[in-house]
């Protein structure tokens, strides 16, 4: 490209007009090679190391990752204390009621309190979207923080007024306030990571994500077991989270701010600074400067010539809606009753601790899962695996439904069995591939308008399903109990129908096969046979030969 040994002087000069990469070939010369070439030599390289070697190579963003997912361990502790507190009797004595000579928590309060969280989260990532864009990923990660540590006094001091209804509005409020710090949380950290990530590390590290929320999970879990017996165990257990919020802060002072917020922010010398921290050795710092602002450049001129209702025409609008389907299915498969699995069970005469105990179980099973799940989206279809699980989770849900049409103590048994099968089962299939189908459909040129919408939908799917849920199983309300099984057994069948009509199956396709297929209408159920033309011909020629030879 460059010429070979050019003066030095010539070199400067050239320098001062255009900034070059330097890179450094196998035998040691030194070579200026533009930025865009350069970048494609590194994911190249990238891509011939083993994922070990890339760690080392990329040690810095390693340690940052590791360090954000408090963010994400902040997220699954407090799902699973505010939501398992409501199966503590301490909690239900002093939230609750009684009830044919049971307390129990009301129906319309508990639906609330279950909608709060998932309410918050929205308000919160679509504020996280405008605030850190205002004043940067660190900023937004500390301010978020201490709010959730207001949010988590709130809570804690829900218990001081005297009566009931004073005492639930408080927990309400403290949920709100959770639920909206921990919205702008997550998506300031999703934003960050994807911002620095290099694409060999991108999604080993995204499915860190439902991983270390498991495990915030367990730890809550824990928690809460511990001190299910005590004497307001539930305040102890909210204040447990201070240190959690306390954690992204700490974290938020060490890392650098987003090289990528900087550029955008025409803050060309704090970019350069920044990303240096983050480059291995061997990299340029002006070169990677350079493909910064080109990389910043074309997105700005891809977004200024989008508009939100785009993604509404023509084979947008196919892209979108399996985008937004993709995001549903965590809903659909039971995640929000799932979840609420300890105060349910105990709702259909399982006791506290055995309920807590079947709640822990189903946290590690579903870990385990998704540690597994790594490796099985990378080798199984995304369809596949959709429908796959979708049908295993609704016989499971069936056989729960009907054993409760029965009084007996193995019923109550076999459901919270049920239920830690149907988080294993859908933590290896249908949750993460939704993941995957949800990244993959959406188009480049309108990818974050696309996830942004997806996201929501999830949001408010689970904020649906939550407020509902207790109206449909509550002693007193719909009175369902356990049959509430039979309404998951539905929205699973009716997922696995849904899916088989609607969703392709894109793994092993590149962006452009992705784009091509959707431009020409190829339906769902074709993706997987399909192939271009010139690549049939190819296979035939190539078949062929090879028949000769024999």
């Amino acid at each position: 490209m460059a010429s070979s040994a050019p003066e030095s002087g010539s070199i400067r000069e050239k320098e001062k007009q255009n900034p070059v990469v330097e890179s450094v070939s196998v035998n040691t010369t030194t070579t200026n090679t533009p930025p865009m070439e350069d970048d494609v030599a590194g994911q190249a390289g990238d891509k011939g190391r083993t994922l070990w070697q890339n760690i080392k190579r990329y040690r810095k963003t390693a340690y940052i990752t590791l360090g954000l997912t408090s963010a994400i361990l902040l997220y699954g502790y407090d799902n699973v204390i505010v939501g398992t507190v409501t199966g503590m009797p301490a909690f239900q004595k002093d939230f609750g009621m009684i009830y044919e000579g049971k307390w129990i928590l009301p129906a319309d309060w508990l639906g609330v309190w279950t909608a709060a969280s998932p309410l918050g989260a929205m308000g919160g990532a679509l504020f996280g979207g405008w605030f850190q864009d205002r004043v940067g990923r660190r900023t937004s990660l500390v301010t978020s923080s201490f709010l959730s540590a207001i949010g988590v006094a709130v809570m804690f001091v829900s218990y001081i007024p005297a009566t009931t209804g004073p005492r639930r509005v408080l927990f309400l409020v403290g949920k709100l306030i959770q639920g909206f710090s921990i919205g702008t949380n997550i998506s300031t950290a999703q934003t960050y990571l994807s911002e620095i990530l290099p694409p060999s590390l991108r999604a080993s590290a995204m499915s860190l994500l439902p991983a270390f929320t498991c495990l915030g999970q367990i730890i809550g879990a824990l928690v809460i077991y511990s001190n299910l017996e005590k004497p307001r165990g539930y305040v102890v257990a909210f204040g447990s989270q201070w240190p959690f919020s306390v954690l992204p802060i700490l974290v938020a002072f060490l890392i650098p701010e987003s090289p990528k917020f900087y550029m955008r922010k025409g803050h060309y010398d704090k970019a350069r600074t920044a990303q240096a921290r983050l480059n291995p050795p061997d990299v340029n710092p002006d070169a990677a400067a350079e493909k910064l602002k080109h990389d910043v450049e074309a997105e700005k001129a891809i977004s200024e010539s989008t508009s939100v209702m785009e993604c509404f025409r023509g084979v947008n609008l196919r892209r979108t809606l399996i985008v937004l389907w993709a995001q549903a299915l965590q809903s659909v498969f039971g995640l929000a009753l799932l979840s609420k699995a300890s105060y349910f069970l105990q709702v259909i005469g399982m006791t506290a601790d055995k309920s807590i105990i079947f709640l822990i179980l189903g946290l590690v099973f579903s870990l385990l899962s998704n540690l597994t799940s790594i490796w099985i989206v990378a080798h199984v279809g995304r369809r596949k695996l959709i429908m796959t699980t979708l049908s295993m989770a609704a016989m499971l849900w069936l056989s729960m439904g009907i054993a409760n049409c029965f009084q007996r103590q193995a019923v109550i048994w076999w459901s919270g069995v049920s239920m830690v099968l149907t988080a294993t089962v859908c933590g290896l299939g249908v949750w993460p591939a939704s993941f995957a189908v949800s990244s993959e459909s959406s188009s480049l040129k309108l990818r974050a308008r696309t996830q942004g919408m997806g996201w929501f939908v999830n949001s408010g799917s689970y904020f649906i399903a939550g407020y509902v849920l207790p109206y449909i199983y509550n002693p007193d309300a719909g009175n369902l109990r356990g049959r509430v099984a039979f309404t998951y057994f539905a929205s699973c069948v009716l997922g696995v129908g849904i899916s088989w009509w609607a969703v392709p199956e894109m793994k092993g396709r590149s962006v452009e096969e992705v784009d091509k297929m959707f431009e020409q209408k190829i339906g769902a159920r074709k993706w997987e046979g399909w192939c271009e033309e010139g690549d049939a011909s190819r296979a035939e020629e190539g078949s062929a030969e090879e028949q000769e030879k024999v």
